[in-house]
């Protein structure tokens, strides 16, 4: 399935296919969230595909869902594609800090072989980032030295923080953030379930990344939202929106719906800032500030949830009309 949006890339790299001049590494550099790991499962299914045949058709990266090709992805059992990312460390779903140079290693039996179902093989890592220190120079030795007719695809949230040498070996695509309407067309996608109501919430609150908005779903961010700015518009001056708030997030139940408000809290509270101008604007940076050495801190030390969502709706009712700053 060709991913909705970044038409740029698409084109980019199918031309490059097309005219048989694909580079052997492609850099897919964007924000988290945007699109780039579901761009790169499919041009491999495209890249893999036209090589097996039958051919596949179609526009852009697509590929039938029927053709034999997708099946073996789909089942996670094509023998000419590898994709590494972060492990879990255990039984608990917490994921290891970084892929190993041992993930790495591991490819090096798919590289001594030949393909099975046409001359390509594909590797994909999700995210190249994450590669530790031994990990990304024992890659650079196969993107120095590429088996013939392998591509790699390699996902990049932060290129800035890749060996030079790595960077200097691929070829670049960048992935912008998607407009409302690809927003809303991806979402309806993958949530054909969510009512209109909860779409057009996530839309506004994913900032043109459908992977970011996705973390938002089911949690009532349009609820959230409401909150906010009621407390901002009008304050708090009994404390009683503050403490309902509070109570809600502090259930254990409530945990995501609490990390994803500790998330939102500051960056609303930016966004107020930028239509203040003069004291005004001062003191909602002032409050902003605030928050995110607060939110930021918030799970790395424990802090107790319902207090400290209390202390933070404070600062957003500080913003108010009248509100005594000195409280918040």
């Amino acid at each position: 399935m060709t991913p909705l949006g970044h038409r740029d890339a698409i084109a980019t790299f199918r031309e490059a296919m097309g005219l048989g001049r694909l580079h052997h590494a492609w850099l897919l550099v964007g924000p988290q969230g945007v699109g780039k790991a579901m761009f790169a499962a499919a041009a491999a299914a495209r890249y893999l595909a036209e090589a097996a045949g039958p051919p596949p058709g179609g526009q852009g990266l697509d590929v039938a869902d029927d053709h034999p090709t997708a099946r073996l992805i789909a089942a996670g059992s094509h023998p000419d594609i590898r994709q590494l990312a972060r492990l879990p460390r255990d039984k608990s779903n917490d994921l290891a800090r970084n892929i190993s140079i041992d993930q790495v290693r591991a490819l090096q039996p798919f590289f001594a072989v030949t393909p099975s179902l046409s001359p390509r093989r594909v590797v994909i890592i999700d995210a190249i980032d994450d590669l530790e220190r031994p990990a990304a120079n024992a890659l650079l030795k196969n993107l120095e030295e590429p088996p013939a007719d392998t591509l790699f695809l390699l996902v990049s949230h932060a290129p800035g923080r890749l060996l030079p040498t790595i960077r200097s070996r691929c070829r670049m695509l960048r992935f912008a953030p998607l407009d409302d309407a690809d927003m809303g067309v991806a979402l309806r996608r993958l949530l054909p379930e969510s009512p209109m109501s909860e779409i057009a919430a996530l839309v506004e609150s994913g900032g043109g990344a459908p992977g970011r908005a996705l973390r938002f779903a089911g949690l009532d961010i349009a609820g959230l939202d409401a909150a906010f700015a009621a407390l901002a518009r009008d304050g708090d001056p009994s404390n009683s929106r503050r403490v309902a708030l509070a109570k809600s997030l502090a259930l254990k139940a409530a945990q995501p719906r609490y990390e994803v408000f500790l998330e939102r809290l500051p960056s609303f509270i930016a966004a107020q800032a930028r239509t203040r101008n003069g004291a005004a604007l001062a003191g909602a940076i002032e409050l902003w500030e605030k928050a995110r050495v607060l939110a930021e801190g918030a799970v790395r030390l424990s802090l107790d949830p319902q207090t400290t969502a209390f202390e933070l709706a404070g600062l957003v009712a500080a913003l108010a009309p009248g509100a005594d700053r000195a409280k918040a």
